[in-house]
């Protein structure tokens, strides 16, 4: 399910976000590090040692468009997004998983993904996927952070910390498995759509609350796609539309009323942590525009890169 639901979203979100958003920097601040929390769109490989995970990308096709043609546990043919942002930043070439076991205490100095293939931020989400939990993945920060201070001391550790990007991307798999999947779920009775958005962005206030907590002070928060044209919401809508291949209207409109309130929710953030900086990343527009201009995309005019802006 989360291969099927993510394939394209992971394709479009790693072009498209990169092509869009930029990518924080100034000379007096350069940005130290990445380091990524939730689901599979930034997962580099951490659920290839999760042995009752329903989702692994560490077989054929994926990665077949990495430099070494091998499926790294990336849930794409080649690249996800952090790993250009670390490249376009000159930290490293791709953004290593935590949990791979070649990655180095030096490696961690320069950023680490630690996020989990069918996570989210409600932990019901977890009984489907077998996934890592947001509140682990903290955890695994927590470890990293320790294993940095022994690496380079207390005071370069939180300087680091300080100029990292925290990327965070996440609440996808939350609505399809608990609002769209199933006709009935534990979450669709207690909630409401609506409902449950609240639910999950008070889920991500408190994560990043958590996060600052730690020293992080610069965060890019993805919003939702357009689910209703993902690859398994376009087959289960067919089977109500005389088979055809459509996006679910509702559903879309349901991304986008979660993403007015995660940017509402992102300004409250940033006003209340003092000396924090948030950038809304948005995923949604960009691969509806893809959807919408087909015929315009792949061509070399729309490689230029990420724009570079201070924070």
């Amino acid at each position: 399910m989360e291969q099927k639901t993510n394939l394209l979203l992971i394709l479009l979100f790693s072009f498209a976000s990169l092509l869009t958003q930029p990518i924080p920097t100034t000379a007096s601040q350069p940005i130290s590090a990445v380091f990524a929390f939730g689901d599979s769109t930034v997962d580099s490989g951490n659920n290839n040692r999760l042995p009752f995970t329903l989702f692994k990308s560490d077989h054929k096709p994926y990665g077949k468009d990495l430099p070494n043609h091998v499926p790294s546990g990336r849930f794409s043919n080649g690249k996800l997004t952090t790993d250009f942002m670390v490249s376009k930043l000159g930290l490293k070439d791709l953004l290593p998983a935590y949990y791979d076991p070649k990655l180095t205490d030096r490696d961690l100095l320069t950023g680490v993904s630690f996020a989990s293939g069918g996570g989210g931020l409600d932990d019901l989400t977890l009984a489907v996927s077998k996934a890592t939990s947001m509140s682990k993945q903290l955890e695994a920060f927590d470890e990293a952070l320790g294993r940095m201070r022994k690496t380079v001391g207390e005071q370069n550790c939180s300087e680091i910390v300080k100029n990292a990007v925290f990327v965070i991307s996440a609440g996808t798999n939350d609505m399809v498995f608990n609002m769209y999947e199933l006709p009935v779920t534990v979450r669709k009775i207690g909630f409401s759509p609506s409902g449950y958005q609240d639910f999950l962005l008070r889920a991500l206030g408190s994560f990043v609350q958590n996060l600052y907590k730690r020293g992080a002070r610069r965060f890019q928060v993805a919003s939702l796609p357009p689910i209703g044209c993902l690859p398994m919401q376009l087959t289960i809508g067919s089977i109500f539309n005389g088979l055809r291949r459509v996006c679910v209207d509702q559903q879309n409109k349901d991304s986008q009323a979660y993403n007015t309130k995660l940017q509402d929710l992102i300004s409250r953030l940033q006003a209340s942590l003092s000396g924090s900086r948030l950038v809304y990343f948005d995923t949604y527009n960009p691969i509806m525009d893809m959807f919408s201009n087909q015929t315009n995309m792949g061509s070399h005019k729309h490689m230029k890169g990420a724009v570079e802006q201070g924070w």
